[in-house]
């Protein structure tokens, strides 16, 4: 719209442009640059080039790659032309022996057996190391690490080609997938405090709804069999009014809603909820501190607690590298966090005849 006029752009990722001319070489170079990947991905969907082929075929126009504004520095050509497939097309490539694979760790050890074995494997990878043939010593070796997640020199030698071709990428999001995959498969997995995304912060901006959806994501379905409940929820503050429910082990919520016949019925305001929701008091310290009323049968919330499960971001990506010893100022689900005693949902079970009038 003001292309022709504008004489000062900013944009993200980059430092401004000066003067008319120099701003629409850049906005027409990057105009170019999407509009090509997107078309010429799906040109050559259109003649069976898939999801799992297109990042080794597509390759943008030199006059538009040698501009260092169109350069991989942020995205890479790898993962957006494989995202121009998969928006249109979907995952998968249409070959039924891809549809429902067998899991990694199911299939490796008959690769394993049917290429003579570790020390068969091991050599030929060793010599595709040497030969600069890295990609094609990955695609054994990941194998060999699958099947034999205790084989040092396997995740050693594919540690090895994982840092090369690292080292070989100019887009720093692939480079440091490669660098990090190599330091796994050469360390346990790192001790110290883990990242935290389910801060306070972050948790206290939540609204309700999303925070109830927060809890189902928490909840282990695994755990909760045949158990069905409905809580009504009322925000007398912001006048905000949820149904939660749990039915076919499956935690939905509802916002404007209440059931006539709930089990529990939880009257809190949204600012007293805030403390039980970033971990600073349980439901049952806010009952009994008379900031939230129950009416009903409170050991649903009990049960809830008991289904919920605390998120561990230290979990293995490549094969045998789990087993450190647990990361010390992680939440301990029995003794809550931030000095809470017990799960921040977990609340006594208590008769009728106990409940507040």
């Amino acid at each position: 719209m003001f292309g022709t006029e504008a004489e000062v752009m900013f944009a993200s990722h980059h430092w401004p442009r000066f003067g008319n001319e120099r701003i629409q070489e850049v906005l027409r170079a990057q105009r170019d640059l999407y509009a090509n990947l997107n078309s010429q991905v799906l040109h050559f969907a259109n003649q069976g080039v898939t999801i799992n082929e297109i990042h080794n075929v597509y390759e943008p126009p030199e006059s538009i790659a040698n501009n260092w504004f169109n350069r991989g520095y942020h995205g890479s050509v790898e993962h957006n032309v494989r995202a121009v497939i998969n928006r249109y097309l979907g995952y998968w490539d249409a070959n039924p022996a891809t549809l429902i694979p067998l899991s990694p760790a199911d299939s490796a050890p008959l690769y394993v057996e049917m290429m003579g074995g570790a020390d068969a494997i091991l050599a030929k990878g060793q010599q595709l190391f040497d030969t600069g043939q890295y990609f094609h010593a990955v695609e054994i070796l990941n194998k060999l690490v699958y099947a034999e997640p205790d084989n040092a020199a396997a995740k050693d030698l594919l540690a090895d080609n994982f840092e090369q071709i690292g080292y070989q990428q100019e887009n720093p999001g692939l480079r440091n997938s490669f660098l990090a995959g190599a330091y796994e498969l050469r360390s346990p997995l790192p001790t110290g405090t883990a990242t935290e995304t389910a801060t306070p912060d972050v948790i206290q901006a939540m609204p309700t709804g999303l925070f109830l959806d927060y809890i189902a994501i928490k909840m282990d379905s695994r755990k909760a069999g045949d158990t069905e409940f409905t809580i009504n929820i009322v925000h007398p503050d912001i006048e905000e009014e949820y149904i939660l429910e749990l039915s076919n082990a499956t935690l939905t919520n509802i916002e404007g809603y209440q059931v006539e016949t709930p089990d529990l019925t939880l009257t809190i305001d949204r600012a007293q909820l805030v403390p039980v929701m970033i971990g600073k008091a349980t439901i049952d310290a806010q009952i009994d501190a008379g900031n939230a009323q129950a009416e009903g049968d409170r050991s649903v919330l009990t049960q809830l607690a008991s289904l919920l499960t605390d998120f561990e971001m230290t979990f293995e990506v490549m094969p045998g590298t789990e087993g450190a010893a647990a990361v010390p100022g992680r939440y301990d689900p029995e003794a809550g966090p931030s000095g809470v005693e017990g799960n921040p949902f977990q609340v006594k079970t208590v008769n009728a005849g106990e409940l507040p009038n």
